[in-house]
């Protein structure tokens, strides 16, 4: 292709039938300026930059990440100085304090109900609280695991009343016997829970009596005996645990009945029932032994025995030796 000066000379060209070129310096065409087309694509750390706001990890961590390292950086610089520090903490004290003892926040007394007159007292000796004391201070979890100590004190609640009244709500364990050990009398409830030391077996005689090691852990079988005895009450002295796996009935006169491992209750009453037909237990018996059901023993006392001889030998017509 012919350039644009070429084609001007050609055209100014006599040859040509132009006119004549004029004489003298020809005038310097300038070159026409080149356009520069702009690459509409984006830079490299553009596209990185693009690419990373399209992550939702990196926007959660400039919405979110980058004020929290800003506030916490700005609050280190600011607490690193001890006088701002403890100002800080003095006024979140101040703040604390005004809100704790607030009056409707203060409890001013204690109230136990449901509780005999020592047990109360016991409450009140274990929970060495100074009232007035703001509801805050007080552990109401530990109060209660600390009450529920009490051997008498089978279920407990604490809550704070309106008016400023901390009620503690007791229930009483009930002694349904009375439990001789080696180590004394204790009353005991239908569990077979302590509830409290007994000094003198006259202060409760108005319950039963067991005795012998481990009668405490089985005291709603020795309760069931002791119901079945019922016709036996005016007779009736107490339950032994023999061997820890069978009871022996305790009456009067010094007679026992031996009760077997199984099925106590039955065995007793089978006993009962050959009294009511021919007065068993009004004979000079000492032992009714019942540990074999299938062959029920009787064992005399020895002036029975000695009497029993004597009648034998007159009716032989010997002399008894």
């Amino acid at each position: 292709m012919q350039s644009l000066k070429g084609r001007i000379t050609r055209a100014y060209h006599p040859a040509h039938g132009g006119p004549e070129m004029p004489s003298g310096p020809q005038p310097v065409l300038a070159a026409p300026k080149r356009v520069t087309r702009v690459d509409p694509a984006p830079s490299r750390w553009s596209y990185r930059m693009q690419r990373l706001m399209l992550t939702p990890m990196f926007r959660l961590a400039l919405r979110v990440g980058l004020p929290m390292v800003v506030t916490f950086t700005a609050a280190t610089i600011w607490f690193a100085d001890p006088d701002r520090r403890d100002a800080f903490n003095s006024a979140i004290n101040d703040m604390r304090a005004s809100i704790e003892e607030r009056p409707e926040f203060m409890v001013k007394v204690m109230a136990v109900d449901g509780a005999g007159e020592e047990v109360a007292e016991d409450i009140r000796e274990i929970l060495p609280v100074e009232f007035p004391i703001s509801s805050f201070h007080l552990d109401l979890d530990h109060m209660r695991d600390t009450i529920a100590g009490l051997d008498a004190v089978e279920r407990v609640s604490l809550r704070i009343k309106p008016g400023g009244t901390l009620q503690v709500q007791v229930t009483e364990r009930v002694p349904e016997v009375v439990w001789r050990s080696a180590l004394g009398l204790e009353l005991l409830d239908g569990r077979g829970f302590r509830v409290a030391p007994l000094l003198n077996r006259a202060d409760r005689a108005d319950l039963p009596v067991i005795a012998g090691e481990g009668a405490d852990k089985v005291v709603g079988e020795a309760l069931a005996l002791i119901a079945a005895a019922a016709p036996l009450t005016t007779r009736f002295r107490g339950l032994e645990r023999i061997g820890a796996r069978r009871w022996d009935v305790v009456l009067d006169r010094g007679q026992r009945i031996l009760l077997p491992p199984e099925k106590p209750v039955q065995a007793l009453e089978r006993v009962i029932a050959m009294d009511g037909a021919m007065d068993l237990l009004e004979r000079d018996l000492a032992v009714v032994d019942l540990r074999l059901p299938d062959r029920p023993t009787l064992r005399m006392n020895e002036n029975a025995v000695e009497e029993l001889r004597r009648i034998k030998a007159t009716e032989l017509g010997v002399e008894a030796q």
